[in-house]
């Protein structure tokens, strides 16, 4: 028979890269040695001092993962309805999940009230691209903070060369990154080409990108709730724009060359039709 080894814990991943930099201030609060269980998480989470609740105001727990009978509710409704998110045992995607609750907890309970708003609307038929947006992003997305137009408009355009090293001073000086998925965390802890997020953008003034990083961060919590509480928006995928991950600069040593940025299988011009 074949076994597969646990994953080791490593105290030290939000060091090895910028792309972690959101969830520092609560990784730092977790064990140095001995994966971080749920009796863990629940004490990291109470010691941030952040209001983590869900959309109806009850507290987040996280509990372990188990079996649900079919009567039971969904990953979704079990959030939303009695304030428990499930982590499974040694399990980076889920340990991910609950760092992200600590650092983003307003926008993860908009995320989650939402599902629950369309999964009612839903009423059992099929899933909406409503409900793949919230998930995409969930899972995979990133923010982006610009405060100039025209780095906007070239990001929308996937003029990647353009952008990351033609305008790489004016990027590093008038744009902020932060990734949100949790998936794309996991993912990053063993960065490959291909590593691609699906960003929202927002513009913002200089002022928002001068704040501090604790500061920064709230900002963005609750822009990106207010965001995804519109029903207007994430309406579909599709509303969410791809963003190559090692193209952004300082993130990865290989970009610091701007042949870098002639790989068009990683950095592709575009959506076609």
């Amino acid at each position: 028979m074949i076994t597969t080894a646990a994953p080791l814990w490593d105290f030290e991943f939000a060091r090895r890269s910028p792309i972690f930099a959101p969830l520092r201030p609560v990784a730092d609060k977790l064990p140095q040695i001995g994966w971080p269980n749920v009796e863990v998480l629940n004490h990291v989470a109470f010691e941030t001092e952040r209001r983590i609740v869900n959309a109806r105001g009850q507290r987040i727990w996280f509990v372990p993962a188990a079996a649900r009978a079919r009567e039971e509710p969904g990953f979704e409704p079990a959030v939303y309805l009695a304030g428990q998110v499930q982590v499974r045992p040694v399990n980076w995607h889920d340990l991910f999940n609950a760092l992200v609750w600590m650092t983003f907890p307003t926008a993860k309970a908009a995320i989650n009230g939402r599902h629950q708003q369309v999964i009612e609307e839903e009423a059992g038929g099929a899933r909406s691209p409503v409900r793949d947006a919230l998930t995409h992003f969930d899972e995979d997305g990133v923010v982006v903070l610009s405060a100039d137009a025209q780095l906007s408009a070239l990001l929308r355009a996937f003029a990647w060369k353009d952008l990351f090293w033609l305008h790489r001073d004016a990027v590093k000086r008038a744009m902020r990154f932060l990734v949100f998925g949790h998936a794309l965390y996991d993912k990053a802890r063993a960065p490959f080409i291909g590593l691609t997020g699906k960003a929202l953008i927002f513009d913002v003034g200089a002022d928002a990108l001068a704040l501090e990083r604790d500061r920064l961060r709230a900002h963005v919590d609750r822009m990106v709730a207010l965001y995804v509480l519109d029903p207007a928006n994430l309406s579909t995928p599709k509303v969410l724009q791809p963003l190559p991950l090692l193209g952004v600069p300082g993130w990865w040593k290989a970009n610091e060359a701007p042949s870098f940025y002639d790989n068009t299988e990683y950095f592709r011009p575009g959506r076609r039709g």
